[in-house]
């Protein structure tokens, strides 16, 4: 039997005017599915060749990223993006969903990377999650790899250079035997510019002599296998030429000076890091006049690229003038 508190309830009801009582909600045929089965018939239309035409467009804003910067394709990307988890979401079948993630998880990637050259790091930190997840979704090992290795530059940027040489190295782990060789020598360059930045000489040296051990030889530089990496002899020279400038090493000069004049000129932005190595290079010297030249330079094109990340190394050098 009810208690009385809730027969007075009931009774309250019953005693309200019929025209002041709710109007029960009226729910469709379907009561939401028709809409759900919708997104997911649309879903099932993406094929391989509409999996091929989305990373043919991550690829456009890849090469648009390189010459011309990330400034001005946030919106496109941001649209790419939204279309590839939009599509993600209401794919249903394992075998329709993997070609889905990798193309997600390139694109993710190369959105991170944008966000950390223009500033916005916590999108970037976001976008590199978002990365990951979809490269563990397609059992892609060398994608999981790049992103993580890409995330650690966050770290690094927000002062934390350790944690960054941490999850580099939790990068190679997770790449594994998977990798192919060119993407093992990038993330030994890469962890070689961590050790730099970590002031782990040593370290730093050992990971320099992996990398150039790993490049397979030859003028190619693109992997067919993981688009977004690109290195060859000439580029692992302007690499190790960084580091070495990090360092503070008197060779790090003539290095520099001959990857910018090997350099290939569509890399636009990363003419403004060169220069921005050269000064760095010019200023441990005390060459003073050099590191100006060349940090006018650099000005230049991180204006023109919308770099946020070089103008900054930029004016932390200029402070030192």
């Amino acid at each position: 039997m009810p208690n009385g508190g809730s027969t007075a309830n009931l009774h309250a009801t019953d005693d309200e005017p019929f025209d002041q009582r709710p109007t029960p909600v009226a729910l469709g045929p379907a009561d939401g599915y028709d809409e759900l089965l919708s997104c997911i018939d649309s879903a099932r239309t993406i094929s391989l060749t509409m999996v091929k035409t989305f990373m043919d467009q991550t690829e456009l804003l890849r090469t648009m990223d390189r010459q011309l910067g990330a400034a001005g394709l946030v919106e496109q990307m941001t649209g790419h993006l939204a279309t590839l988890e939009e599509a993600l979401t209401f794919t249903v079948l394992p075998q329709t969903r993997r070609p889905v993630a990798l193309a997600l998880a390139g694109a993710a990637t190369l959105a991170a990377w944008q966000a950390l050259d223009v500033g916005a790091v916590q999108l970037a930190w976001r976008q590199y999650e978002l990365g990951k997840k979809a490269a563990q979704e397609a059992d892609a090992p060398m994608y999981l790899a790049h992103a993580m290795a890409e995330q650690a530059y966050v770290l690094c940027e927000a002062g934390r250079p350790e944690t960054a040489l941490e999850l580099i190295r939790g990068a190679q782990r997770a790449g594994n035997a998977q990798m192919s060789v060119r993407l093992r020598a990038w993330l030994f360059a890469a962890e070689a510019e961590l050790c730099a930045r970590a002031e782990k000489r040593d370290d730093c040296r050992r990971a320099l002599d992996l990398a150039a051990a790993h490049l397979p030889e030859g003028d190619e530089a693109r992997d067919p296998d993981m688009l977004s990496i690109f290195l060859n002899g000439e580029h692992l020279g302007r690499w190790r030429g960084h580091v070495l400038a990090l360092l503070g090493e008197d060779d790090a000069v003539s290095s520099l000076y001959e990857a910018l004049d090997s350099m290939d000129p569509t890399f636009v932005r990363a003419s403004s890091g060169l220069r921005v190595d050269l000064a760095t290079a010019h200023l441990a010297r005390e060459e003073h006049g050099q590191a100006r030249e060349h940090l006018r330079e650099a000005r230049l094109v991180a204006s023109r690229t919308g770099s946020v990340r070089y103008r900054r190394r930029i004016e932390h050098l200029t402070r030192k003038l």
